[in-house]
């Protein structure tokens, strides 16, 4: 992988998508899978995935963040909406 500093490392990910960052974790894991990678160059991207995987958590939760349930009154209608509760 390339040798990035821990803030530009960072910095990059704030701006990867969701997806784009589950792709690089799938792609580190195979190649991790295969066993065929330098070892220096396997804690690397181990440390990589690591941090994207964090990416990846931290969006999810986001998005579950912003997520609402529509609320029901007592005639059965729509009343409005209330935050998700995901815990």
């Amino acid at each position: 992988m390339n040798d990035h500093t821990p803030d530009a490392s960072a910095a990059a990910l704030d701006d990867l998508p969701f997806e784009r960052a589950m792709e690089q974790l799938e792609e580190i894991v195979r190649r991790l899978e295969r066993g065929d990678v330098p070892l220096d160059e396997s804690v690397a991207i181990y440390e990589r995935g690591e941090a994207l995987k964090r990416h990846c958590e931290t969006l999810l939760k986001r998005a579950e963040a912003r997520i609402q349930k529509i609320a029901i009154g007592p005639d059965g209608r729509a009343a409005g909406t209330a935050a998700l509760d995901v815990e």
